[in-house]
């Protein structure tokens, strides 16, 4: 049934990790620019791994291989958003008689302690040179590969195993094992923003949303002192630390909000205590923003969860931010937050206890349609620009997630 080939190898080449570009390739003439983005991210999660990597791009591929176990380098790349799909790959000569030989090698180890399996081969032709059509091929593969491992059957709709083959001009590459990847614009790509990074379960998924947007994240967390314990500064870091397993570390900037809390509840906010607090934050982190290079702020808000988050409280606290407030999540129910918060390996930190700043002075009862005016008015009888020039004067900084000593870049084939 195989067609005569050369004499050469049908021995592997090597096992490697290809990666998809999702959204990336459906970009223009700047595409590169955000393949190059996409591939010094990939080098930031490989940063520390303990053994030589390359990454070579091909096309609407990243291909991933080095002297590190496969399993790590899966483990790494799935962190990266940009990439539509991340398989684990055996690269093998564009022969058919190397795809042939080394398919059933690799279906007979995937079947091992499998009973009947439904199968399906999906074929690319990357090499228009090759001489089989993706579809050809599929069928060619698939007739060669049934007879020889135990177990096989077809299944082209709901396939319990599928064999992924890619013919390119250097190498074919076949998998069995796929998995999602984040699909999004790489991290960095639109830019840079601040989170305002609370221990709940809505920021830090905000945060992640904003990432897949291109975002490059740092974090201010403001926390309650002097008048609270640090336990909701211990959590920001976690989740911060969590957070930068899908970018280049961003810094969490810690600000002490207590003792500026009382000076509005002295000024006379009342019912307004809430929302004049959060507009204090935004006014803050606008200014360390601009003094960071961001462009934008980024909240957890939910439309209507909670007093604080009506339209017109939310349009007031807008009022007081001198860059956009992105809320990612305004649309989205708790219960769905949580349910990401869950997939993101965030949630068993913001159910932690802690004593949260908001709750700090908040009154019995929370204004839900403030006034600007009636806002202006508490403001009036501080030093706003003192105030917060005295915030961002005893901020404290952090590096979650950021290892000590410098590991070797991977180098970068051309």
């Amino acid at each position: 049934m195989s067609q005569q080939t050369d004499n050469s190898s049908t021995e592997p080449l090597g096992e490697s990790v290809i990666l998809k570009h999702g959204e990336v390739a459906l970009k223009g003439r700047n595409r590169r620019m955000f393949v190059e983005r996409l591939e010094n991210n990939l080098r930031a999660a490989l940063h520390g791994i303990g053994g030589s990597t390359w990454i070579r791009t091909q096309g609407h591929l990243t291909v991933l291989g080095g002297q590190v176990p496969m399993e790590e380098l899966v483990e790494r790349a799935r962190r990266v958003i940009g990439f539509s799909s991340v398989e684990r790959t055996l690269r093998v000569p564009s022969t058919l008689e190397a795809i042939e030989v080394n398919s059933v090698a690799l279906l007979r180890k995937a079947c091992e302690g499998r009973e009947a399996t439904g199968f399906a081969v999906r074929g690319k032709r990357r090499d228009k040179s090759f001489p089989l059509t993706s579809t050809q091929l599929e069928r060619e593969l698939g007739a060669h590969v049934q007879p020889l491992v135990p177990g096989l059957r077809v299944d082209l709709t709901r396939p319990d195993l599928t064999l992924s083959v890619e013919v390119d001009h250097r190498e074919t590459f076949l998998s069995c094992e796929r998995h999602p990847g984040l699909t999004g614009l790489p991290v960095g790509s639109s830019g840079r923003a601040l989170v305002l990074l609370s221990g709940g379960y809505d920021s830090p998924v905000a945060a992640h949303r904003a990432m897949r947007r291109g975002l490059a994240c740092d974090f201010v967390h403001f926390s309650g002192a002097p008048y609270t314990n640090p336990a909701s500064v211990y959590k920001a870091y976690a989740l911060a630390r969590e957070l930068n397993r899908f970018q280049p570390p961003g810094e969490l900037h810690v600000v002490a909000l207590g003792k500026a809390q009382k000076q509005l509840a002295v000024a006379g906010a009342g019912r307004l205590q809430v929302v004049a607090q959060r507009r204090l934050m935004v006014r803050t982190a606008s200014e360390l923003a601009a003094r960071l290079g961001a462009q934008a702020l980024v909240t957890g808000d939910s439309l209507g969860q909670v007093a604080s988050q009506t339209l017109a409280n939310m349009a007031a606290v807008d009022q007081a931010a001198t860059l956009p407030v992105l809320r990612p999540l305004i649309g989205w129910e708790k219960q769905e937050i949580i349910d990401q918060a869950r997939a993101l390996g965030t949630a068993d930190i913001s159910v932690l206890p802690d004593e949260d700043c908001c709750q700090l002075l908040a009154p019995p009862q929370v204004a839900t349609g403030a006034r600007v005016g009636q806002l202006k008015a508490v403001e009036q009888r501080l030093d706003l620009d003192e105030l917060v020039e005295a915030l961002l004067g005893a901020i404290q900084v952090m590096h979650p997630g950021r290892e000590d000593g410098e590991a070797p870049a991977p180098t970068c084939e051309v």
